[in-house]
């Protein structure tokens, strides 16, 4: 099994042997099977175990046990404990939700306060049909077909070439000790039930089921990205973006096949459905004037385009990002991604851009209106000039002005949406990871 986990993660080139791994613990069989295979390489590695206080004094058990772990291999260990159920209800989340928010949050500040250079969770091939059930049921189009990745961003998952028969045997047969959680067999989690009682008469009907499944979540990964390469490359055709608003080309919208399929790529990042998508389909030969409405955004159906605005309702909402993912939930389309200085081939000098000192940057991140008094440095300067002022050298209309968004950390203006960065984020000599954005 050593050699099969050495092969998958080479092969994968999930980090080099040279890497610091921070390795998330449960206490768990699978997360027990991954320390140990970090062991038995001999790769550096630290444990990191979140106690969410839900079991009492079975989560305290966990702790104890995984940090016994920690000190028996002479490896780093980290540990937190959340109010895992006040979050869920302040936040309105449920507790698996709240569990995950939180931990990921407080993972990915002890990787960058230890230099880690990867996160590594123990799921494995199981948890990705589970996962690729629990979004069918959902209905989560392509995006959800692929389960669960082996490395996105940070984040790694290096047992993805086993499954839980496997994992179990290695722990068996290697005496490995183990904290079981009880909660993991009640059938009222919807992920209990697909495990215990969904994928069960699934391999009545095919043995291979599970192994059937990961290949097909590999094959529809690849197809997703060629989808979102082709989407990518027909949008900057179809789209004209300005301060104001978005605008789709009609015209060019019609010569696209299926135009269906484009158009809900097009519209489903500012909050519309499959349904909303016909609406908008079945206006484009009609008059002028139809309004079509999001929980964020609106669309204008004009003669030749469909102009898309932020509702007003939200223009002065603060938007709160805790991770890479929650840039794409905002009233405007902006990916995000870390990358290494070195890969970076050109710096392009375009205002869409933003090119961050990933060291600088530290999660929650905000997204927001300007208001008066606001100040920044400007990207290149060395004093300090109000937005108001910069909006006038910039020559902005009010109507632009007000459609201004600002990247905030801890108050502190990161990127004036669209124009320029603070300088006190640039890119220098000495940095090494970039967070790169771009509005699309």
């Amino acid at each position: 099994m050593i050699k099969k986990f050495e092969k998958y993660y080479q092969k994968n080139e999930l980090f080099a042997k040279t890497d610091n791994i921070l390795l998330t613990v449960s206490g768990g069989r699978d997360s027990v099977a991954m320390v140990n295979l970090f062991h038995q390489a001999k790769l550096n590695f630290g444990i990191a175990h979140c106690n969410f206080k839900l079991r009492r004094k079975e989560a305290d058990k966990d702790e104890q046990f995984v940090k016994n772990l920690a000190e028996k291999l002479n490896v780093p260990f980290y540990t937190v404990s959340f109010n895992t159920k006040e979050f869920a209800d302040a936040n309105k989340l449920s507790t698996q939700m709240a569990a995950r928010e939180l931990r990921y949050f407080w993972f990915e500040e002890i990787r960058k306060k230890n230099n880690y250079q990867f996160i590594a969770t123990a799921h494995h091939k199981n948890d990705v049909a589970e996962t690729l059930l629990i979004n069918l049921t959902k209905g989560t189009g392509l995006s959800g077909l692929h389960g669960i990745v082996n490395k996105k961003d940070k984040i790694i998952r290096p047992l993805l070439c086993f499954n839980r028969n496997e994992i179990d045997d290695f722990v068996d047969k290697n005496n490995l000790p183990f904290r079981e959680d009880k909660s993991n067999e009640e059938t009222k989690y919807v992920r209990n039930k697909i495990r215990h009682k969904i994928i069960p008469e699934l391999e009545k009907i095919n043995p291979s089921f599970i192994e059937i499944i990961f290949k097909e979540t590999q094959q529809f990964a690849e197809l997703e990205q060629l989808i979102e390469t082709k989407i990518s490359e027909e949008r900057k055709k179809c789209f004209f973006v300005n301060a104001e608003n978005i605008e789709i080309d009609i015209l060019k919208l019609n010569k696209l096949n299926p135009i269906k399929t484009y158009l809900f790529y097009f519209l489903n990042p500012f909050g519309f459905n499959a349904d909303d998508v016909s609406d908008v389909m079945n206006s484009l030969k009609k008059q002028s004037g139809k309004k079509f409405m999001s929980k964020t955004h609106q669309i204008i159906k004009d003669r030749n385009k469909l102009i898309i605005s932020v509702l007003k309702d939200v223009e002065y909402k603060e938007f709160v990002v805790n991770k890479l993912e929650d840039f794409s939930s905002l009233p405007f389309h902006l990916t995000a991604k870390f990358v290494s200085k070195d890969s970076l081939k050109a710096i392009k000098k375009d205002k869409n851009f933003a090119y961050l000192n990933a060291a600088k940057i530290n999660f929650p991140l905000r997204i927001k209106k300007w208001q008066k008094g606001d100040k920044f440095k400007p990207f290149g300067m060395k004093g300090i000039k109000k937005l108001s002022d910069f909006f006038i050298d910039e020559k902005l209309s009010l109507f632009e002005k007000e459609n201004v968004w600002l990247l905030t950390l801890n108050n502190k203006i990161v990127w004036v949406v669209g124009y320029r960065i603070d300088d006190d984020f640039k890119l220098t000599e000495k940095t090494k990871q970039v967070l790169q954005l771009e509005i699309k």
